[in-house]
């Protein structure tokens, strides 16, 4: 599928019709697919190499020691989770996947005002942690003049956002899908799903297999496209707007059985806001012909459902 691509530093120009018509294209991206690439982002190609091949070290560790990373009690949200422990939401089927997570380190702010757990020390791969945080905040750099924009097409404040996501409890997974061994008997890489937070940001996976649920209800792959980051709309975005932008429905489905035996490695971002930020439907996306279709709540309260959901709470 042809997702539009998208110009960052068209938004970032002093040039009025390139930063307006960015605006233009971005929102009717996401008011309609829930999908974008973007290129000329804050993440350096070397970076994303480097921690790519990293990734690929960690995960080819021996499964007990990638186990002495894998914490109970943190819902998943630092550190290593193994094959099958996340599923889809209305999903009992694990999926055929295993990542690692780390998460937001305050350094501007009292820490203890945040419930955040600490990132996890990799001793057996200690440059891991440096480069997953590089890529981090370029990534987090970026999604910040994404929802810029995304807040001047919704006619708000350019800046709404970034009080909101500073300091956020965002999350970047690294995530390996094994190869398939065995009938999978219906379990998939990645089950049908919406993402949790306010936007993702994909950097190029390493094999196809990613699909979106268009409106036809049809499955339509798509494919990275170089030096691009694949950026989709997530549910607290979507209700924040009262579905003025969608979160689009996605898979990563099993290769043909001739290539089960290859790995797939994927590295998305998942951009969230505090976890004090309330997600009641802004007032100027409710209009007669769009009433409020949410209730009020905050991130937090939010994301704790969603965990328990895709059984990272149990």
């Amino acid at each position: 599928m042809n997702i539009p691509s998208l110009d960052l530093s068209d938004y970032l120009s002093s040039d009025i019709q390139r930063k307006k018509a960015f605006i233009e294209n971005l929102g009717h991206a996401y008011s309609t697919i829930g999908f974008a690439a973007i290129k000329n982002h804050f993440l350096d190609p070397k970076t994303e190499s480097e921690l790519y091949r990293l990734t690929k070290r960690f995960f080819d560790l021996p499964e007990s020691t990638k186990r002495k990373y894998e914490i109970q009690g943190l819902a998943g949200q630092r550190g290593y989770t193994s094959f099958g422990t996340e599923h889809a939401k209305n999903s009992d089927k694990g999926d055929l996947k295993e990542f690692f997570h780390f998460g937001q380190v305050i350094e501007d702010e009292n820490p203890a005002l945040f419930d955040y757990p600490k990132n996890l020390s990799i001793i057996d791969l200690p440059e891991f942690e440096a480069i997953g945080m590089e890529a981090y905040r370029a990534l987090e750099k970026t999604g910040k003049f994404m929802l810029r924009a995304m807040a001047e097409y919704l006619k708000l404040d350019p800046y709404y956002f970034d009080d909101k996501i500073k300091n956020g409890n965002s999350i970047l997974r690294p995530i390996h899908y094994g190869p398939i061994k065995n009938d999978p008997k219906g379990a998939v890489r990645a089950g049908q799903h919406e993402d949790i937070n306010l936007i993702t940001l994909l950097m190029g996976a390493s094999a196809d297999g990613l699909e979106i649920l268009n409106k036809q209800n049809q499955w339509v792959a798509v494919t990275a496209l170089p030096d691009h980051v694949v950026v989709n709309v997530g549910d607290m975005l979507q209700r924040l707007t009262n579905n003025v932008f969608c979160s689009t429905t996605h898979r990563v489905v099993n290769p043909p059985k001739e290539k089960w035996h290859l790995p797939r490695y994927s590295i998305p971002f998942f951009l969230h806001p505090r976890s004090e930020v309330r997600l009641d439907c802004l007032s100027n996306c409710i209009t007669p012909e769009n009433p409020c279709h949410y209730e009020p709540i905050t991130a937090g309260e939010f994301l704790h459902e969603r965990l328990k959901e895709i059984g990272l709470i149990k």
